[in-house]
């Protein structure tokens, strides 16, 4: 009988890793993601597709390293799943995409294409946003919002301030005075700083006021973000949190 521990049998916890390792890749790195990656590669932007850091249904954002050692964040949109025929309003009236092809590879692209144009935008405006790098198909690079190693913590794994309300309101209000909607603001995608600052992240959503939604849209982000801080005791009247950020 053998010694317990030395049965060349991994742990489970190994097995559960290697296991969550394969489904992410075989749900990311279809061959046409493949070779995004390996441009952005051979363009000099990255040197290493170093781990993720978020994995949602639609796409996975991973820690990367520039070639000058820099941390960035790569988002790929999954464009093995179909998730994004049910978003199509988020497409839809907006004039940006009116000749898209609605296949499942495009609408994906689309999304992609989307996030940055909106990166791009909340850049001009000073919005606190991932500043873009680069597009490549369903790949998205930005700055990465972290330490080191490990990304912001979510609003709804912190302990909120009045200040960070007022700091989303703002951003909100720069937002719409560029022309421009969050549409799926909410505590999952507000990252705050280790100096308190708030950071809003997932623009793929996102439309012009031009969208024949946008209002409705708005008025859902404002009602989140009230609700969520209001948990905390920071309270502010709906339409006065709207009428500021229209001012």
């Amino acid at each position: 009988m053998g010694t317990p521990g030395t049965s060349g049998k991994r742990p489970d916890k190994y097995v559960h890793q290697l296991k969550e390792r394969q489904k992410v890749e075989s749900d990311v790195f279809d061959r046409r993601t493949l070779l995004h990656v390996s441009k952005l590669i051979k363009k000099g932007v990255l040197s290493n597709l170093d781990y993720p850091v978020s994995t949602g249904k639609e796409s996975i954002v991973f820690k990367a390293t520039a070639p000058s050692g820099a941390p960035l964040a790569v988002k790929i949109y999954k464009i093995s799943t179909s998730i994004f025929s049910r978003k199509g309003d988020y497409i839809k009236g907006d004039p940006r995409f009116e000749k898209i092809k609605w296949s499942e590879k495009d609408v994906v692209y689309a999304f992609a294409k989307k996030e940055f144009k909106n990166l791009e935008i909340c850049e001009k405006a000073g919005v606190h946003a991932p500043k873009p790098v680069i597009l490549e198909g369903n790949a998205v690079v930005m700055d990465f919002l972290g330490d080191e190693k490990l990304p912001y913590p979510r609003l709804i794994q912190t302990i909120c301030e009045e200040r960070q309300m007022r700091m989303v309101l703002e951003d909100m209000r720069k937002l719409y005075r560029a022309g421009l909607v969050h549409a799926d603001l909410s505590e999952y995608n507000i990252l705050v700083a280790n100096d308190g600052t708030t950071w809003l992240i997932d623009w793929g959503q996102g439309v012009p006021l031009a969208h024949p939604k946008a209002l409705e849209f708005l008025e859902r982000d404002v009602r989140n973000v009230l609700s969520y801080f209001r948990k905390f005791g920071f309270g502010m009247d709906f339409e006065e949190a709207l009428k500021f950020i229209k001012s």
